[in-house]
């Protein structure tokens, strides 16, 4: 197998932004020191979490910069570079090599979508571009488009792909690939209600969203998989359930910004198409949020 990128927890970062909607350098720098400092084992700047299709294209990459210069090294920064403009992926890509990015996050190609050949293409042109590795993101829900197991196998061919991030929520699907794509790339879950079924099938860990609000937390999950307590590991998975729940309940990261704000780590700014979460969701995250610890 190549050598991994990370194994446990790469927390999907929120974007703070100020309450005049500009990207809030401080807020976005306490929080990147509180994630390492708690243990976390990656970080993922710009993706979905981040609001990356909202950010200019100046903004992103400062972003990537930023966050690559906080971490300093302590922990790998894996930068979402992924469009749908496969031209526009390898010019954020490039930079982000330049800036010292540890990885590439990149999602399969939004609105345009594309045949598994273009998939195929697409993905291999950001690979022959980039000096790191890249994990590919499949998240059919928000894009209209589905990397099926096959192409997983083509590409993990090419030695610059090193690691798929699965959010199709199709246990039988990521069977399937990582039985195809024998050991060549790293399974990390893109969903955080199956952290461990991905891990008893041999996962690396998973890309979270959860690990924005419990970092320490969240790794010990993958932590006492690892250890060998794997009933360890699947009590707390059902543990935070109706947090993730919570998360979830409306479009990802609305929920996740709501409750970042309540723990006083940024404000509760979103850019449109995204809105603030409606009275009763954000109440049941609040509820679940206290039952944790997380807010008085």
């Amino acid at each position: 197998m190549n050598q991994s990128i990370f194994k446990g927890i790469a927390t999907a970062l929120i974007t703070p932004f100020t309450e005049r909607g500009e990207v809030d350098y401080e807020a976005y720098g306490r929080i990147i020191d509180w994630q390492i400092e708690s243990g976390i084992d990656a970080l993922v700047s710009c993706g979905t979490s981040g609001e990356g299709p909202t950010l200019s294209d100046e903004e992103h990459k400062e972003v990537v910069r930023f966050c690559v210069e906080r971490a300093a090294g302590r922990v790998p920064v894996i930068a979402g570079t992924g469009s749908n403009d496969t031209a526009y992926a390898i010019e954020l890509t490039r930079y982000a090599c330049e800036v010292g990015a540890d990885a590439m996050l990149v999602v399969t190609p939004y609105y345009n979508k594309a045949t598994q050949e273009g998939l195929y293409r697409s993905f291999t042109a950001i690979a022959d571009a980039s000096t790191r590795p890249l994990i590919l993101y499949n998240v059919p829900s928000r894009t209209g488009c589905n990397i099926q197991p096959a192409t997983y196998a083509r590409l993990a061919e090419h030695e610059n792909i090193r690691a798929i991030k699965e959010a199709n929520g199709n246990i039988s699907s990521i069977v399937e690939t990582l039985s195809l794509v024998g050991g060549k790339l790293d399974m990390y879950s893109g969903n955080d209600d199956q952290i461990v079924p991905i891990l008893s099938m041999g996962g690396a860990g998973c890309i979270s969203v959860l690990s924005n609000l419990l970092p320490r937390e969240t790794c010990e999950i993958c932590r006492r998989f690892f250890a060998g307590d794997v009933q360890g590991a699947a009590q707390l998975q059902m543990r935070y359930l109706p947090l993730i729940q919570a998360l979830f309940c409306e479009v990802n990261p609305i929920p996740a910004k709501a409750a970042m704000a309540a723990m006083g780590y940024c404000a509760d700014v979103l850019r449109l198409p995204l809105t603030p979460m409606e009275d009763a969701n954000r109440a049941r995250l609040l509820a679940c949020m206290r039952k944790e610890g997380l807010i008085g």
